[in-house]
């Protein structure tokens, strides 16, 4: 019979260890420390990339206006602003996409908002921004956004628009790192927003608790990389930009990962076997500690463990 901790159990196994652990940068409060500086690099004539603000930002100019995706964390979020002005001649910032519902993306959703900007988001990011959000592998409560921060344009599946002759491709990533994750394509300037879907130099975090697991990690990557050729520019979530063969390399180990576990939980082993039993080993070096990604994966698993078949 496979293992089935209990939440208290999962806690000990995760937060026992956490001063190691490979932290998503929404989860790990580096927001907190010493504010680096906001700096800009232009990725095409349309768009600007925006570092520093606790997630990545980009930001499309048009001739009436600009278009963001993504918005930094809160405590950043007027630094940010005014650094887009000043690469931006102090256009308005007409619409802001958000990636997901995670605080190092959507710290600018209620100064937009006020503002009078369109907030364009799936539909499950609304849900999670204006609900309170209890992620117990964090073992931490997010409170809900108030009504002027919360997207007022949602959708489902896809959609494409055009700012100053850059074309805009966005769309569902199902249930990935949450099943809130979205990208953001420009195919004109070869530019690819992934959110959190692609990590760097951490495991990517199947956060089961708004909807995600492993297995849509997988398919998540698998749809991006079928966007991207070898020229792609990838902007991760946070992080340098990354190429199509870094994205490769995430999914295979990713893919690599979902067979072991899977393996693994055949044989009754639970969280802190499969942890002891060092399955991630080779891949250590790349993304760090993996504990907490072992653990959210195996829960994230045993949530879809019917599909899955063989388990139970």
């Amino acid at each position: 019979m496979v293992s089935t901790p209990t939440r208290r159990d999962f806690l000990g196994i995760v937060l026992g260890g956490a001063a190691g652990l490979s932290l998503p940068s929404w989860a790990s409060g580096q927001q907190r420390g010493p504010h680096a500086p906001i700096a800009a690099a232009r990725l095409s004539e349309n768009l600007v990339e925006l570092t520093g603000a606790g997630g990545n930002v980009v930001v499309v100019t048009g001739p009436d206006g600009l278009v963001m995706i993504n918005g930094g964390v809160r405590e950043r979020s007027a630094d940010l602003l005014q650094a887009i002005a000043a690469q931006t001649g102090g256009k308005r910032v007409q619409a802001l996409f958000n990636t997901d519902w995670h605080p190092d993306h959507t710290g600018s959703n209620e100064t937009l908002g006020k503002a009078g900007a369109k907030i364009i988001a799936h539909e499950n990011t609304k849900q999670y921004l204006g609900a309170e959000i209890f992620v117990d592998w964090q073992d931490r409560t997010y409170k809900p956004l108030p009504p002027q921060g919360l997207p007022n344009q949602t959708f489902y599946t896809s959609g494409t628009m055009t700012v100053g002759g850059e074309r805009i491709d966005y769309g569902h990533l199902g249930q990935a790192q949450t099943d809130a994750a979205i990208y953001v394509f420009f195919p004109g300037s070869n530019v690819l927003m992934t959110g959190d879907a692609l990590s760097v130099g951490k495991y990517p975090i199947p956060d089961y608790t708004t909807g995600g697991w492993l297995g849509g990690l997988v398919a998540a990557n698998t749809t991006l990389l079928g966007m991207a050729n070898a020229d792609t520019r990838l902007v991760p979530g946070v992080g340098p930009l990354q190429t199509r063969a870094d994205l490769q390399a995430q999914h295979d180990m990713l893919d690599a990962m979902m067979d072991r576990f899977k393996k693994m939980m055949k044989q009754g082993l639970g969280p802190e076997d499969i942890i002891a039993a060092a399955p991630t080993k080779e891949f250590d070096a790349k993304w760090g500690n993996p504990d907490l990604f072992v653990a959210t994966a195996y829960r994230s698993m045993w949530l879809h463990v019917r599909e899955l078949g063989g388990i139970v």
